[in-house]
Order: C-alpha cells, then structure tokens, then sequence
C-alpha cells in the first residue's frame, strides 16, 4: 500500500510538470494536439499506478516525450503558419450580417442548436443581432455585434471621464506581495507595510489589499478561525 501511494504522488507531481511545461493554455480551451497530449499522458499516467510491477520509467520517459513533442510542435506551428493550420485549422465563419451560413454548419457537423447555445454564452438571443461570427480552432466561438445592437461606449455617449486611474489591482493576497502588480502601479514594498502598520495589520493577518497608482486601497483581513479564537480565550 505504501509503495502504491508513493508511486501515486510521484505521478501525480509528474504530471503537473509535465502540464506546467505545455503551458497555461493547457488549463483552457484545447487546440486538436494539445487535447490528444492531454488524453495520452493521463493513460500514460495511469499504468505506473495500476501495474506496480512495471517500473516508473514506463511513465516518466512517455510522458515527457510527448511534451516535447508538443513543445516542439507549438515552435514549428510558430513558425511556420501553415503547418498550423494544418494540425489545427482555421476560424470558420458561420454568420454574416445576421445570416446564418448553413453550408459552414454543415461543415463543423454543428447544429442549429449547438450555435444558438454558443449565442446564448455570449449573451445573444437573436443571430439577426449579429454582424459576424467565427467558430474558432478550439471550438469556441467569436461574436461581433450589429453596431445599432452593439452596447454603446463612453466615447459615443460623449462621456467626460472623471478620471484616467488604473483599476483596482491585488497588491497583497493571502498574506504574500505580488511585487509584479505593485512595479505596475509604481508602488514599492515599503508602501505596502507603511498601509500595514496603519492598519495595525501583519502580512499574515491581511487576506487582500487592493490598490492603484493613487493613494486609495482596500483590505480584507483574514477572519479569526474558531479553533485561534478559543485558543486564545482559553
């Protein structure tokens, strides 16, 4: 049982590198290769864990083989924009000017109901409400909208901004800095635990702590558990 358990997180650990490896877009929407490297190192992943005769080897060098592969394709398709659109095909438009193209449907083996679900996502109930649609290599779809149903912007509606500040980012989340967001804001380290030591907070005790480039912030502190708190009235 130990010896299965120990192979279990050794898999386990593997396969998170390997997926680190392959990149984020890995954790999205999958393009046809990445899904099939997906799939093969899940399978791949599962002999070492039911076969404990076979050594972990028969999983490691598999796995890290395809993510080569994978990485070495993603360079070439890089590259060389043919080759992508040979592994992964291109965007496929299946409206124009609130017309819906059968023909593309047919194509995609995409249903009329599949498109109106895909419409219903973007929040659009109505295809004549939309200029042009693209199913995309991953399967999902891009909408623009008519511009008279579009959602008008400031700058239509002439609205003076009353300011030009950046958005309210996570300058502390769970008790750890996220220096990258504070450069961003032109904000340092010593900001952060001047803001602390106003608040009479620690690192620890702070949950979230919001901020931009102005001087306006926001905190969260960490709720007390009830274990610390009748700790502490004991």
């Amino acid at each position: 049982m130990i010896v299965l358990i120990l192979r279990t997180l050794i898999v386990y650990l593997l396969i998170i590198v390997a997926m680190r490896l392959m990149g984020k877009r890995q954790l999205g929407q999958l393009q046809p290769s990445e899904l099939v490297s997906t799939i093969l190192i899940s399978n791949l992943a599962s002999i070492s864990i039911e076969s404990q005769e076979l050594p972990l080897s028969a999983s490691i060098v598999p796995v890290f083989l395809i993510v080569a592969l994978e990485l070495c394709i993603s360079a070439i398709c890089l590259q060389f924009p043919k080759v992508a659109q040979l592994i992964s095909g291109t965007p496929i438009a299946v409206i124009r000017d609130g017309v819906i193209d059968q023909k593309a449907l047919r194509e995609l083996r995409f249903s009329a109901s599949d498109l109106l679900e895909a419409l219903r996502s973007k929040d659009i109930f109505d295809p004549q409400e939309v200029s042009y649609a693209l199913i995309e290599t991953n399967g999902t779809i891009s909408v623009c909208k008519l511009h008279q149903k579009d959602l008008p912007t400031r700058e239509d509606l002439n609205i003076a901004l009353e300011g030009t500040e950046k958005p309210m980012v996570p300058f502390i989340v769970d008790g750890k800095v996220l220096v990258k967001n504070l450069c961003w804001c032109k904000k340092s380290t010593n900001w952060v635990f001047k803001i602390l030591e106003r608040e009479h907070l620690t690192l620890k005790q702070t949950l979230i702590l919001l901020g931009n480039e102005t001087e306006t912030y926001q905190i969260i502190k960490k709720a007390v558990s009830n274990e610390n708190s009748s700790e502490t009235a004991l």
